[in-house]
């Protein structure tokens, strides 16, 4: 009798490209999002007992954010922070689209009546972006692009936002980066900075003048949302010397606040965009 012989058994290959879970990437987003908001750092053991994420798996995670540059670990006090990865997908991104923004029509009303250069800086996390540019007809010394940082201490662009945020807000902006001393009228320390910023809000506007660069004259007033918040400031900058008529700097500073008011209205604001009457000063603001 013929023996009857098995059917062979096919086992097919175990699939091994399985795509990551949703809570891998959820895990490093988090994680990001975390170490984003401690400016001096954390640890593996603060980001494991805040998020709750297995020592094990943390590792893994961080490991690969610091080998894509996304995070960086301090040598001597092991915390981490976020990386240079971050600021070069914003610069590439601002360079491929040429401007952050198109500039908005008040911007280019109030370059096209002054002459002057007009640009629209936003607050974004613990920095102060230029995202939009009206170049003005006069030559202006002052060198601002889009994408550019405004120091939060030495620009009334920075200022003028900063004069509406909460005093942690200002705090945290603040201390992200050195308060240098551009100029000798450049204020650097947070104590003058705070106190400045009190006179802002009372104005409802920003001067400086010799503070970032020598022979420039920046007005900069608030834009304000539909909520009553503001993290935006429309900014006109003038050579120094086209300034030193007292009524050309009364000029320049209410085409500023009519062009912040226009936005600020465009953007479904509803009250007066200055908290304080104009009061128009020769002299610069602080």
């Amino acid at each position: 009798m013929t023996p009857l012989c098995p059917r062979p058994v096919v086992l097919w290959p175990q699939r091994t490209d399985r795509p990551l879970s949703t809570d891998s990437y959820t895990r490093t987003l988090r994680i990001l999002r975390v170490i984003a908001a401690h400016l001096r750092g954390m640890s593996l053991q603060q980001l494991h007992e805040e998020l709750g994420i297995p020592i094990g798996s943390l590792h893994r995670v961080m490991a690969a954010l610091v080998e894509e540059r996304y995070v960086t670990r301090s040598p001597s006090n092991r915390r981490y922070f976020l990386g240079p990865a971050f600021t070069e997908l914003s610069t590439m991104a601002i360079a491929s689209q040429g401007t952050a923004v198109s500039p908005p029509r008040p911007m280019e009303e109030a370059a096209r009546e002054s002459g002057e250069t007009v640009f629209l800086t936003e607050l974004t996390g613990t920095r102060l972006l230029c995202v939009a540019l009206v170049e003005g007809v006069h030559p202006l010394r002052l060198f601002v692009r889009v994408g550019q940082d405004m120091p939060p201490h030495a620009a009334a662009s920075a200022r003028s936002i900063l004069a509406y945020q909460t005093p942690e807000t200002v705090a945290r902006v603040l201390r992200a980066q050195e308060l240098t001393a551009y100029t000798a009228d450049t204020p650097h320390t947070e104590e003058h900075v705070t106190a400045h910023l009190v006179q802002v809000r009372m104005q409802g506007f920003d001067v400086c003048e010799n503070e970032l660069d020598d022979d420039v004259w920046a007005v900069s007033a608030p834009v304000f949302g539909s909520t009553g918040q503001t993290t935006s400031s429309i900014t006109l900058a003038a050579a120094g010397r086209r300034m030193r008529d007292p009524l050309a700097r009364t000029r320049a500073t209410e085409t500023a606040l009519r062009a912040a008011r226009a936005l600020s209205m465009e953007q479904g604001y509803a009250g007066t965009a200055s908290p304080a009457r104009f009061r128009p000063s020769p002299e610069p603001a602080g």
